[in-house]
């Protein structure tokens, strides 16, 4: 029926117009041309009808338009909102959560507690492993400290360095662990040039003893929990006790 052509005319005119493509009755649909009551000449029953009698010429002509709908308003997740968990942390926040006392990290506080008490027995081990080097520097000299003869002492150069030990020791027993990059090279010092200058003197047992304790100096610094602080205080203090023994038996 879209090739058919049709012929129309309005109720009360005599005169009839066309032929018409469906196409063509359409558009005029459209712009207010014809409407339902608008007569077509029916072919088939050989009578003028009203469009809006003849179904499939109604539904060509003026075909039904979908109408518009307004979907429902659903739930937009915007992006730039701030969500809760995207908060900014707080510096109390950050602490609380380095010292393992909020829901997330509290299962990480004995492992924290262990690193402090390691820490702390580092610190010790450290102070002692000192006391035993100043004492081995400045004690067979310890008259010449006492008179404070620069002269003398220059003599001994190895004295200076037992004083520094000493100062170091009584830094370390106030709690002063800022000084760890200096006692790292301090036991750096130990190992290379004290361990050298005692093997080519032809005493390899002080050189190994100090190679030693400052190998266990060095990682008293270092070591965070019990057993590698245990063996490094170990090392330390036979290490650099046994030096002193030595030197002042």
């Amino acid at each position: 029926m879209s090739t058919q052509e049709f012929y129309i005319r309005g109720p009360a005119d005599t005169d009839a117009r066309g032929p018409f493509t469906v196409e063509q009755l359409v558009t005029l649909g459209e712009t207010g041309g014809i409407d339902t009551d608008t007569l077509f000449y029916d072919a088939a029953t050989e009578q003028w009808a009203p469009i809006a009698t003849n179904e499939k010429v109604k539904s060509l002509v003026f075909p039904e338009r979908k109408r518009l709908s307004v979907r429902p308003k659903q739930h937009v997740t915007m992006l730039n909102v701030q969500q809760e968990e995207h908060r900014p942390i707080t510096v109390g926040q950050m602490l609380a959560a380095a010292e393992g006392r909020t829901d997330d990290t509290k299962d990480k506080r004995g492992f924290i507690e262990i690193q402090e008490r390691s820490a702390r027995a580092g610190l010790a081990a450290a102070t002692l492993i000192f006391l035993c080097s100043a004492a081995a520097f400045v004690v067979p000299h310890l008259d010449l400290v006492m008179s404070m003869d620069l002269a003398g002492m220059t003599g001994y150069p190895l004295i200076f360095l037992g004083l520094v030990d000493l100062v170091c020791a009584v830094l370390l027993a106030l709690g002063m662990a800022v000084i760890y990059p200096f006692i790292r090279f301090r036991a750096a010092f130990g190992i290379g040039f004290l361990g050298l200058l005692y093997w080519l003197q032809g005493q390899p047992r002080m050189a190994l003893l100090i190679v030693v304790g400052s190998v266990g100096l060095y990682f008293c610094t270092v070591a965070l929990s019990y057993l590698p602080v245990l063996l490094s205080a170990v090392l330390g203090l036979v290490g650099l006790g046994g030096f002193a023994y030595y030197i002042l038996a």
